[in-house]
């Protein structure tokens, strides 16, 4: 939910979306959590796997998030960031997975630069790259 507004964040997800080719970004309007979980039902594609980024979610390390994602195989995964008051319980309840990028609370904008860090690092970890250092 939102847009990016600081450019140093734009940046960062900017050289992530270089290395992971087929990441795709959606920006959905902000509302009030009803609208937002309306507004994610509606752009969800049949095919992909709703996961709810959120406070009360799984807290995982780099290698155990590189494996769960293994396990996803080749479904397509729709990572959701809600707004400031967060995703609907209904929205919790639909997601195939609850994940928390930390017990910690951050605005959307460095959510979604964390999260697509730690996709970049997965895919490290999945081939063997060097990039994840443990």
């Amino acid at each position: 939910m939102g847009k990016i507004r600081r450019g140093w964040i734009q940046d960062g997800i900017d050289l992530y979306l270089k290395r992971l080719p087929g990441l795709a970004i959606s920006e959905l309007r902000d509302s009030n959590p009803d609208k937002e979980a309306d507004a994610i039902r509606a752009a969800l594609r049949p095919d992909e796997t709703l996961i709810a980024l959120m406070e009360q979610g799984d807290t995982l390390a780099s290698v155990p998030f590189a494996q769960r994602l293994e396990q996803f195989g080749n479904q397509r995964l729709a990572f959701v960031i809600g707004g400031a008051d967060g995703l609907t319980a209904e929205l919790k309840a639909q997601a195939q997975w609850r994940l928390s990028l930390s017990p910690m609370t951050f605005p959307h904008e460095l959510a979604r630069l964390m999260l697509v860090e730690q996709l970049f690092r997965a895919q490290a970890i999945v081939q063997g790259s060097p990039y994840h250092r443990a």
